[in-house]
């Protein structure tokens, strides 16, 4: 942690900008690997002043990110998911064979929608996808926004969608508690509160720690989960009948720590 938090995030501004520091640091995080493996870090990476944090969950932005972070004279950290390595059944979009580069902080709409926005990190966009089809038989039509960077990030995007749909849903595999999706979800609450007709939602991973392989499937967010917390916590709808396993009382949990 030393290197990167005290470091190379640091060594800019206490140069007063005589040095840079063009590095970028590849880690795989995420679902697929059980208790030790599996924890998704990048709310603690971007926590820390003079780091740029990017999260891609596709191929094309891959690409297009690690040429911006390759070009940059600042500190990059390129967080990958390890589930995503080898679905490649998921990835639709073509990966262009020249040199093209993704601004760091721009997020990027990968469905429209009008009824709910729905902000994902990493390889949760996947599970948002399928929750947008599952709703769409119900007249729901999800704007699935992926946020492919977390610092910088450019909210405009977001606030667009959110002012047109008035509900937000933010879907990361990080653990709720202390997340970066909650920053993102307080600061469109800031920015955006007039438009808002719920309060933001995150679902994330459980606060506690991943279970074996034979649970760890219904511990990271599910497109059912997803389902429910768009129908029951954001639209209000009476009588919905849950099929995610998201079935814990939020509040209780947290008055246990949990």
């Amino acid at each position: 942690g030393d290197e990167l938090f005290n470091q190379l995030a640091k060594w800019q501004a206490m140069s007063n900008g005589l040095l840079s520091v063009p590095v970028v640091v590849r880690c795989s995080v995420g679902s697929k690997y059980g208790a030790q493996h599996s924890q998704d870090w990048s709310g603690l990476a971007a926590h820390v002043p003079g780091l740029k944090i990017i999260y891609p969950a596709t191929p094309r932005d891959a690409k297009g990110l690690m040429a911006s972070a390759l070009a940059s004279d600042d500190p990059v950290i390129a967080f990958e998911s390890q589930r995503l390595y080898d679905q490649v059944e998921l990835f639709k979009d073509e990966v262009p064979e020249g040199s093209y580069k993704i601004p760091i902080g721009a997020p990027d709409i990968k469905r429209a929608g009008s009824d709910v926005t729905v902000l994902t990190i990493g390889p949760t966009l996947y599970p948002a996808l399928e929750a947008a089809d599952l709703l769409a038989g119900r007249g729901v039509a999800l704007e699935i926004i992926d946020a492919r960077s977390l610092v910088p990030f450019d909210y405009g995007p977001v606030l667009e969608s959110v002012t047109k749909t008035g509900r937000l849903l933010l879907v990361t595999e990080a653990c709720e508690r202390g997340s970066f999706a909650m920053t993102l979800a307080s600061n469109v609450t800031r920015f955006a509160f007039g438009a808002l007709k719920a309060p933001p939602r995150v679902l994330g991973s459980p606060n506690w720690i991943v279970p074996g392989a034979d649970l760890e499937h219904g511990y990271f967010p599910q497109p059912f989960d997803i389902e429910d917390a768009i129908l029951t916590d954001l639209m209000g709808v009476a009588g919905h009948d849950r099929k995610g396993s998201r079935r814990w009382d939020d509040l209780a949990l947290a008055r246990s720590g949990l």
